[in-house]
């Protein structure tokens, strides 16, 4: 396995780290809500495709807070290792949760990117595991001290991706019919004017509602609709 091959809820795994109020506070290098959203886009492709997803959190209890409750919406049930380390790879109880976990692709997102991404991502590669970044669902201090950590992480061979091509590349293909609406759920809730396609086409696009719902239907609909004969004069 490579970054080269293409993620699918077969091969990969969800690392979330430190998604808690004291560390959004200090972001400024992306938008705080916008953070949020991707945040919770990334969960909510995880839970539907079934992608093992780790959470966990630094000092809970004596400094940040706890973990933004839309994720533990998405996870209701999903125990959060809360930490000492600022480095999550050197918890044995993350490194043995990831082991459990069994997969060779690991997908990261958290705060800060600098710190709490930055290290367990370099580790994680030394490890032998192939490591992606979700960098539109971190943050950090600024935008330099952003920038420069995805850049130190690219350079070691960390793949960069963003939140909606995370869901998009493990859908794939809009004929896969058991997670198309789920998929067009998540795009409405969370994809800003992409979801705002996927309700025209729901009201506008012929046969959409025989495909499914949104902007997958502008493929799958002509292919359902019944050609009519050309009239000639």
């Amino acid at each position: 396995m490579s970054v080269r091959e293409l993620l699918d809820p077969s091969n990969c795994a969800l690392v979330m780290i430190d998604y808690q109020p004291q560390m959004l506070f200090a972001v400024s290098s992306i938008d705080g809500q916008t953070l949020v959203n991707n945040t919770t886009l990334i969960a909510k492709a995880a839970k539907l495709f079934k992608v093992p997803t780790l959470l966990t959190s630094v000092a809970t209890k004596t400094f940040s807070g706890p973990t933004f409750q839309q994720l533990v919406d998405v996870f209701p049930d999903q125990e959060i290792i809360d930490r000492t380390t600022m480095n999550a790879w050197e918890d044995v109880r993350v490194k043995r949760a990831v082991e459990k976990m069994g997969r060779k692709k690991l997908i990261f997102g958290g705060l800060w990117t600098s710190v709490c991404i930055a290290m367990p991502t370099l580790m994680a590669l030394e490890e032998g595991y192939d490591v992606y970044c979700v960098v539109d669902a971190c943050g950090d201090i600024n935008e330099m001290v952003q920038e420069s950590s995805v850049q130190r992480m690219v350079q070691a061979g960390v793949a960069p991706i963003t939140s909606l091509q995370f869901l998009l590349e493990l859908q794939r293909d809009w004929a896969r019919q058991d997670s198309y609406s789920g998929v067009m759920d998540i795009v409405q809730q969370h994809a800003g004017t992409y979801g705002v396609g996927a309700q025209y086409a729901r009201a506008f696009i012929p046969h959409a509602s025989e495909a499914g719902d949104g902007v997958g239907a502008a493929v799958l609909g002509p292919q359902k609709q019944q050609q009519k004969p050309v009239r000639t004069q």
